[in-house]
C-alpha cells in the first residue's frame, strides 16, 4: 500500500464548551494555548465546565489525527501511528477516525489505561483554549511506529505536541532519520504557541538540521525565530525548512515553495470556533501537494478548508463537505 502521508501524533478525544473569558480568569488558565494537566485536574475542570455550561460537542481530536482525517476525506491515503487505551474513550476515538483511506497501528492492538482527552474551551471571540490530559499517549514510543507503512509514504508528518514526551520525542527523531535514509520527505507542525514558549529546546531537537515542509502560524513563527517582524521570522524559517506555510489568520497565509513567497488570500467567514483550523489547513495542503496540485493551489484549498471548519464547532468537517470544497477550489 502506498500512502500519501504517514503521520504520528497523540490520540485524543475533544470535549468542547462555550465559555466566558471570566471562567479562564477564575481558574487561572492561559488563554489561546494548550496546557498539559494531570487526570485529577482535568476531571475537576470537566465537572466545573459541564455544570456551568454543558458540553457543546464531543469529537475525535488530536492534531495529527485531525490532519490525516482531512487528507483521507479529501481522497488521499494515510496511515496513523498513535497510542490508544482499551477504554470507551479509545473506542470513540477509533470510531471517529473513520474508515476512509486511513489505516492505523491501533485497529487491533490496544493497551490498558486511560485514553487521552482534551477540554476545548471556546470564548465569545471564537478563540480556543485547551487543557489536555495525554493518558497513554504520553508514553507513545518507537514500539507504536510501523516502519513498513512509513517506508511507503510520500510525506512523514510529525505533530509538534509530541515534543513534550521523552519517549515520543525520541521516537519521532528516530523516524525522521529513517525517513531521510529512505528518501521520504518530512513535514512537521509546530502545533501550538505553547510548544515554542515552554518546549522550544525540544522542538529544536526534533527539527535537527531541518524538515522538508513546516506548518505554523504567525505567532509560532515569531516565537521560534525571536523576531516580531513577520518578514524577518519568515527569513529565519528558511534556515530550517525547505518549504513552509505560515497561516496569518484573517490575512490568509504565506507560502515558501523553496524559490518564491506566495501569498494566499483569506476567506472571509463568520468565525465560531478556531479549534482545528491549523490541522485542517495542513491536511488540505498535504492532500493537495500529494495529489497533483501546485503549491499555490494546495494553499488555496487549505485556505478555504480551514475557513470552513472555523464556522462550526469541532475540528473536523462532515465527510461529504470535503468533496464540495474540492469543487470550489
Amino acid at each position: 500500500m502506498r500512502y500519501d502521508v504517514y503521520g504520528i501524533g497523540n490520540a485524543l478525544v475533544d470535549k468542547e464548551f462555550e465559555i466566558t473569558d471570566s471562567f479562564l480568569k477564575d481558574f487561572t488558565i492561559e488563554k489561546g494555548i494548550m496546557t498539559l494537566v494531570d487526570h485529577e485536574q482535568q476531571e475537576s475542570l470537566l465537572n466545573e465546565l459541564t455544570n456551568r455550561y454543558g458540553i457543546k460537542t464531543r469529537t475525535g481530536g488530536g492534531s495529527a489525527a485531525n490532519t490525516l482525517y482531512a487528507v483521507s476525506q479529501f481522497g488521499g491515503n494515510a496511515f496513523y501511528s498513535c497510542r490508544v487505551a482499551n477504554d470507551e474513550t479509545g473506542d470513540f476515538f477509533m470510531d471517529q477516525l473513520g474508515h476512509h483511506n486511513i489505516e492505523t497501528n491501533k485497529n487491533s492492538q490496544r493497551v490498558d489505561g486511560v485514553s487521552g482527552r482534551c477540554l476545548v474551551m471556546v470564548t465569545p471571540d471564537a478563540e480556543r483554549t485547551m487543557l489536555t490530559y495525554l493518558g497513554v499517549s504520553d508514553n507513545i514510543s518507537i514500539s507504536e511506529m510501523d516502519f513498513e507503512a512509513a517506508s511507503n509514504c510520500e510525506y512523514m508528518y510529525l505533530e509538534g505536541y509530541l515534543v513534550t514526551s521523552d519517549t515520543a520525542r525520541s521516537a519521532i527523531i528516530e523516524m525522521k532519520e529513517f525517513a531521510r535514509e529512505k528518501g521520504i520527505k518530512t513535514a512537521m507542525t509546530f502545533s501550538d504557541p505553547s510548544m515554542l514558549e515552554y518546549f522550544k529546546d525540544n522542538v529544536n531537537e526534533v527539527l535537527g538540521d531541518g524538515v522538508d515542509l513546516l506548518f505554523c502560524n504567525r505567532q509560532e513563527a515569531q516565537l521560534w525565530s525571536g523576531e516580531e517582524d513577520l518578514d524577518k521570522a519568515i527569513e529565519a524559517l528558511k534556515t530550517i525548512a525547505k518549504q513552509f506555510a505560515v497561516t496569518t489568520g484573517a490575512e490568509g497565509s504565506v507560502l515558501w515553495d523553496g524559490k518564491q513567497l506566495i501569498k494566499v488570500a483569506p476567506r472571509r467567514v463568520p468565525v465560531v470556533d478556531t479549534n482545528g483550523a491549523g490541522d485542517m489547513y495542513s491536511g488540505a495542503f498535504l492532500y493537495g501537494i500529494t495529489n497533483g496540485m501546485s503549491f499555490e493551489d494546495a494553499g488555496s484549498l487549505a485556505s478555504v478548508a480551514s475557513a470552513t471548519v472555523v464556522t462550526q464547532y469541532g475540528p473536523r468537517l462532515e465527510p461529504k463537505a470535503h468533496q464540495k470544497l474540492l469543487e470550489l477550489s
